[in-house]
């Protein structure tokens, strides 16, 4: 079978490997569509914990259960399925295991034509979602579904910022904000995309590389009860003056690094929250899945590309005028 592979620092090689051999707990299935992550990205270039040569990447992908060894795992032989990238989440919901980690680092991943994983981690497809789709759901739904709902407490009627559309947890947070009839505003650095956000139902749209502040939106929408995030930075300072009383801050990332200073004195005064979150727990991964089924959420795809060409496709994940997710039909 072909894999990609991460053979040495910086360095991705799409390999003939053997397919894997059923073991007990096990289940083989081939992949039919997987989806690049700026993770794998990292991961290439050594921007991440505990990694090993030889493994195989990937975290996003959907198939078809080929074979599983043990007997009471039968019914599953020919299901469509997605598969739930978390490994050893642990017993507590609020937060993950010391011994947490994630398909496709330090174990083989999704990246090729046979995945053996344990049976536990196959959730079915929905429904209205080919595979191409449904491969793009795994780690950017599952991150938005957390930082949405669990860690924001979003409800229908409440303002919502999305910082950096385009990206696949933001495009998710997006889709499933507008779900439920949230209020849905964007920053981008791309006029490009802020049209396209405009297009999909955005309420109002900012590009960052243009307005430094956003001081007219407390004047003019009320401010924010939820704001996503996944840069830090000092553009922090900026969030928390538009948020209104008792609104959060959550972000999921730091690509901007850390802010030179926090305003405390606001957040304690309108007694504000900022929250950090990672990914979720199996618990949510089934229920991201309910929500995606229940609500007919369609992915936003950028690309649609054949499983040779994911080598040479890592160059493009951080385009500035990607809207959505890179998928490959393996």
């Amino acid at each position: 079978m072909k894999a990609l592979v991460l053979t040495g620092p910086g360095e991705i090689e799409l390999k003939d490997l053997p397919i894997p051999e059923l073991t007990a707990g096990k289940a083989l299935v081939k992949m039919k569509a997987v989806g690049l992550n700026r993770r794998d990205d990292w991961i290439r270039e050594g921007k991440y914990p505990r990694i090993k040569y030889g493994v195989t990447l990937g975290s996003d992908g959907a198939g078809v259960v080929e074979a599983v060894y043990d007997e009471v795992n039968q019914p599953w032989v020919g299901q469509e399925v997605v598969i739930n990238p978390n490994i050893d989440w642990g017993p507590d919901a609020e937060v993950q295991s010391h011994n947490y980690t994630i398909l496709g680092m330090p174990v083989d991943g999704t990246f090729a034509e046979y995945l053996l994983v344990n049976v536990d981690r196959l959730q079915h497809k929905p429904f209205h979602l080919d595979f191409l789709q449904a491969a793009t759901l795994p780690l950017g739904g599952l991150t938005a579904y957390r930082a949405l709902f669990r860690r924001g407490g979003l409800r229908a009627g409440n303002n919502v910022l999305i910082s950096g559309f385009g990206g696949g947890v933001a495009q998710f947070a997006f889709l499933f904000a507008q779900a439920i009839d949230a209020n849905v505003y964007i920053t981008s650095g791309s006029d490009e995309k802020i049209e396209k956000a405009l297009k999909m139902g955005a309420k109002g749209a900012f590009n960052y590389k243009k307005q430094s502040n956003y001081e007219d939106l407390w004047k003019t929408k009320g401010g924010f009860d939820l704001i996503i995030d996944s840069a830090g930075g000092d553009q922090l300072n900026q969030y928390i003056k538009i948020l209104r009383p008792n609104g959060r801050i959550v972000f999921y990332g730091a690509t901007n690094g850390l802010p030179n200073k926090i305003d405390l004195y606001r957040m304690f005064w309108n007694q504000l929250t900022l929250q950090g979150s990672t990914m979720g727990n199996d618990t949510e991964f089934n229920e991201m899945l309910n929500f995606v089924s229940e609500h007919k959420v369609r992915p936003v795809v950028d690309s649609i590309r054949p499983f040779s060409k994911i080598a040479a496709s890592f160059s493009d994940i951080t385009k500035p005028n990607k809207v959505g997710k890179i998928v490959f039909q393996v």
